[in-house]
């Protein structure tokens, strides 16, 4: 049957996908506005207003949205990214219209509580205070906050200790009445679920949010690069290497996801072969790519001992030299397959189907078919991932480190053992 979506009489999108043999509904509603949306004395608003939303309406209680929920057996929960809010639920079908209610009573009905908000402030202190103490979770936000200096887009989504604790009801309920509007929300469904009984549903719920969030879109994102140490006395060190990724939107997204995979995406990738299993110079290492609407990050991870960092940073370096000059063509392969693989693989889960669609229709206002996404997959060659790769690794990168790592080499001397700058990009077809 495929994807089927309807917009409300508030401009409000509605999209549903049945799954054959599914006796579940997975739901929810996806608005675009996150972290990088927050202005300069918000920072971590975004989060807070996520965790809030829970904590009570007029006609509900912290507890009775709790206990309704699992009385039927099903979930609800919620996630903030830097671009994104969710709010979802997952409920067995005959429960759907209870998850609609209560996804909708959480959205438009949130009482903002004094006495919840000190409460869910404590608990969020405890949130930043545990990923402090977690080194892979600190190179993170100091890796990103680096790669984009000065920015919302490189900010923590949990905030600071002083900002979270300054937010007061008003400023939650101001942020999300300009945030939150129909323009920029999608509500969307998989499994067990009928699309015009869904959609009639959610527009006597929905149908009354305000048709569009009077708040401006977050600036152009700016990536800049630069150097990131923090020596700790710590059993391992935590080393993030990075490059100015590719956006969503542009020609080459597709291509630095295949790239990730083929240089760190596996057990058979180059990195895992040749810095773990060949040498043994570190217990993990994986490639990543992020993309955002407008800019993006290549990266790579390795954890390692302090006296596997001297070697382990030039041997990182030589494979991204390597890929500038040959990729093979079986290992395009492989990386399609896996790409594909993971597609179809969580298309099989309702919620992570009902996550895919909502990022289609939020990034490029439809959903995107399968087969589309394999024809943009079959046209990447070798010849364009390595020109690819020739322009993204000679670029300024972005280094963050956490741990014993006196002896990672400075950042120049990095700079100087990547691949020389190469001139505009040429044209490669498809």
């Amino acid at each position: 049957m495929g994807v089927e979506v309807s917009r409300l009489s508030n401009g409000l999108t509605v999209a549903t996908e049945t799954l054959p043999h599914v006796e579940s509904v997975a739901l929810g509603v996806w608005v675009k506005s996150g972290s990088r949306n927050e202005h300069d004395n918000e920072h971590g608003i975004a989060h807070l207003l996520e965790h809030m939303a829970f904590k009570g309406t007029s006609t509900r209680s912290a507890w009775d949205i709790a206990s309704q929920i699992e009385d039927v057996g099903g979930e609800i929960n919620a996630a903030t990214s830097v671009e994104t809010t969710s709010f979802f639920a997952r409920v067995l079908r005959d429960d759907l219209p209870l998850a609609i209610d209560l996804l909708s009573d959480i959205l438009t009905d949130c009482r903002f509580d004094p006495e919840e908000l000190e409460r869910e402030q404590h608990v969020i202190l405890q949130e930043i205070g545990a990923a402090h103490d977690t080194p892979d979770d600190v190179v993170f936000d100091h890796f990103t906050e680096t790669a984009f200096r000065h920015q919302t887009l490189g900010r923590s989504i949990l905030g600071t200790p002083d900002t979270v604790k300054s937010f007061t009801p008003k400023q939650i309920h101001d942020f999300m009445a300009r945030q939150y509007g129909a323009d920029r929300m999608v509500v969307v469904a998989t499994g067990a679920v009928k699309h015009d009984e869904f959609a009639r549903e959610v527009e006597k719920r929905l149908g009354k949010v305000q048709a569009r969030a009077p708040g401006k879109p977050p600036q152009n994102a700016n990536y800049v690069g630069g150097d990131y140490r923090e020596d700790r006395d710590l059993m391992d060190a935590q080393i993030l290497l990075g490059f100015e990724g590719r956006a969503y939107h542009v020609r080459d997204f597709y291509a630095s996801q295949l790239l990730s995979m083929i240089l760190g995406g596996g057990m058979s990738s180059r990195l895992f072969q040749e810095v773990r299993e060949k040498r043994g110079l570190c217990y993990s290492v994986y490639a990543f790519h992020w993309g955002f609407s407008d800019t993006g990050v290549f990266g790579i991870h390795a954890a390692t001992g302090k006296d596997d960092i001297s070697t382990l940073v030039p041997v990182l370096l030589g494979e991204l030299k390597k890929a500038g000059l040959e990729i093979r063509q079986d290992e395009l392969n492989r990386a399609r397959a896996q790409y594909r693989a993971g597609l179809k693989m969580s298309a099989e889960s309702a919620a992570s189907r009902a996550s895919q669609i909502a990022r289609q229709m939020l990034l490029f206002g439809r959903p995107v078919p399968m087969d589309e996404l394999m024809e943009r997959l079959s046209l990447i060659t070798v010849d364009r991932l390595t020109d690819l790769s020739a322009r993204l690794f000679s670029t300024r990168p972005t280094i963050a480190a956490v741990g014993p790592i006196g002896s990672l080499a400075p950042f120049e001397d990095v700079v100087g053992m990547l691949p020389s700058p190469q001139p505009a990009m040429r044209v490669v077809a498809g």
